[in-house]
């Protein structure tokens, strides 16, 4: 080995670290991008968000990426061991490109726009699925355990940086044209296809073996019945608020189930299995994946729920139009995010010299605790508590995310790292659209039990006749909070004019303006909220449990910088007498 060979070794962990950062970053900026784009890309595609069957398409949209990754992972993952984690990587970020320059040219409008976008979106998410599968396995590959930690905190900090860029960019680019927040993951994506193909190695265990078609068969099918049956579920079902007593979606829940079960039997049978069940038996492995699956399903839909008490009520309350609450909503969530980005590296580097252990139960034992601290909060809430709230949530995700990460990581064979990546990414991605089912039931439920007489009171008080008041009363309550969540007033969108709802101009102006709706909604959003604050809450204390459990692991091999730089010396010393014809040295 030629000294120009160790120096490319010292330097290629950082290569890897940049590529794998540089694919995160563009796969959760166009993730969030997309939540602050909505409503320019309804108005945009001339869909009305509050009209009949409509709920379909918001949430496929919102959660079609999520769906495909949780489905995807673990068999791409497994798929990398087999061969070779980079060209999955690179084939990641060539399909993300495409399917993002078919998204940038939608030309339809309507439902079949919705439908475009849709289909694209699951492309889309296929080229995340290669990414995610591999990104954490290719820097485990790379780093050397005493720094692994330090490295997915980094990883997690682009994801973290990604969604605040995409809540600007989103705010920005969607008013002047809708289009450009597709045409704005393009480039990235171009630049990151060809940097990966020429930079990146494989420098993995592979271990060839055949594909379980059964296994990975069986897996999708179970899961998509799982994702698929709570996405409907939300959907208004006959005379029901939600659709979960729905026989398309019972079927599709019990026979995800199901399928998952014989799977499950499959794999403990197959010679070959997508997935080693086997490494569940290592503590380290299942605690870590349990607390992970705990937390995502604690924050997953309590940050729409976030979002829709901003854009909903407080951010109306407090002067902004209906219009402008989807950037500033985002833009008021920034302590959020500067928590987790001070927290992620941190964490992750104290875990590379402590342990994963007490980083990662002490964030989630923080996240419950702010949860709970979030019910003491009125309605009308005033913004500095709720931002020092906002930075401790923040601060807890990231002191669990790394060092849970890189436990995880850990403790795989080498040649399994893949489809173990991609195994924690299915249960955090599945426990994220588990989790908006889960709140958005929640709240819902509580809305359809006191909103109806609520707004129809309301209307009634303000001019509207009593039948067009308890007709639109009767308009289920999910689509009122989908529309609040795009931007839209729904008053507004229910009564397109003083004309239509038959009242007076001044009375008009009073309906459609930011405090009727706002004012209307807070108190039965409110009592779902403190339910699903509470839930919350108790699902990270569980998290810690399981967190704790998962015992002290290997102690990490802290090397300081004398060390390592003995070891450089080191090795350049054999370099050269290799060269010089002295061969190897003795030891």
């Amino acid at each position: 080995m030629t000294t120009t060979e160790i120096r490319r070794g010292l330097d290629y962990k950082w290569i890897a670290l940049s590529n794998t950062t540089l694919g995160i970053l563009m796969a959760t900026i166009n993730s969030s991008i997309l939540l602050i784009a909505l409503p320019d890309i309804f108005r945009g595609i001339e869909l009305n968000p509050l009209a009949p069957g409509n709920t379909s398409y918001f949430l496929w949209i919102l959660m079609g990426f999520m769906l495909v990754t949780s489905v995807l992972v673990v068999s791409l993952g497994r798929i990398g061991d087999m061969y070779g984690r980079v060209k999955m990587f690179n084939l990641g970020f060539a399909i993300f490109t495409i399917f993002s320059i078919l998204l940038s040219v939608t030309w339809m409008t309507g439902s079949s726009a919705a439908l475009w976008i849709i289909v694209m979106r699951l492309g889309q998410g296929v080229g995340g699925a290669f990414l995610f599968a591999n990104s954490s396995a290719i820097l485990t590959d790379a780093f050397p355990q005493d720094q692994r930690g330090l490295a997915l905190g980094i990883n997690g900090v682009a994801a973290i940086g990604g969604s605040f860029i995409g809540l600007i960019l989103g705010g920005v680019l969607a008013p002047i044209e809708w289009h450009l927040v597709f045409v704005v993951s393009a480039p990235i994506g171009a630049f990151g296809t060809v940097w990966s193909y020429l930079k990146l190695r494989d420098n993995g265990v592979r271990r060839k073996s055949r594909i379980d078609w059964t296994g990975n068969v069986l897996f999708a099918l179970g899961l998509i019945g799982i994702l698929t049956g709570i996405v409907y579920g939300l959907n208004p079902y006959g005379g029901h608020t939600m659709g979960w007593t729905r026989p398309f979606v019972l079927v599709c829940l019990l026979g995800g189930v199901l399928v998952l079960a014989i799977f499950v039997v499959v794999e403990l049978k197959v010679a070959e299995p997508m997935f080693r069940l086997q490494l569940f038996r290592s503590r380290p492995f299942t605690m870590g994946n349990l607390s992970a699956l705990l937390t995502a399903l604690a924050r997953g839909g309590l940050q729409f729920m976030l979002i829709i008490w901003l854009q909903g009520i407080w951010l109306p309350q407090h002067g902004y139009s209906f219009e402008r609450t989807p950037l500033w909503a985002g833009i008021y969530l920034v302590p959020l995010t500067i928590g987790s980005l001070l927290a992620g590296p941190v964490s992750g580097r104290l875990a590379d010299r402590f342990g994963a252990r007490p980083f990662a139960t002490a964030g989630a034992l923080l996240s419950g605790i702010v949860f709970l601290l979030f019910n003491l909060l009125p309605m009308d809430f005033p913004y500095v508590p709720f931002a020092v709230l906002l930075f401790l949530v923040g601060l807890s995700i990231g002191m669990f995310m790394a060092p849970n990460t890189s436990s995880v990581m850990n403790s795989l064979p080498a040649d399994q790292r893949g489809g173990g990546a991609g195994m924690l990414n299915t249960f955090q991605n599945s426990a994220s659209v588990l989790s908006i089912g889960v709140f958005f039931t929640i709240i819902t439920l509580g809305l359809a039990g006191s909103l109806p007489h609520a707004l129809s009171t309301g209307l009634t008080a303000h001019g509207v006749s009593a039948a067009e008041a308890q007709s639109l009363s009767s308009l289920p309550p999910i689509g009122l909070l989908f529309a609040s969540f795009l931007g839209f007033n729904p008053i507004q969108q229910l009564l397109p004019s003083a004309s239509a709802a038959h009242v007076s101009a001044a009375q008009y102006q009073e309906l459609t303006g930011r405090g009727f709706f706002p004012h209307l909604i807070s108190g039965p959003f409110g009592d779902g909220l403190h339910l699903a604050f509470a839930m919350a809450a108790a699902l990270c204390f569980l998290a810690a449990v399981f967190s704790w459990l998962r015992g002290r692991g290997t102690p990490p091999v802290h090397r300081s910088l004398l060390a390592e730089t003995e070891e450089g010396l080191e090795g350049s010393a054999d370099a050269v007498m290799q060269e010089a014809g002295a061969g190897a040295p003795l030891r």
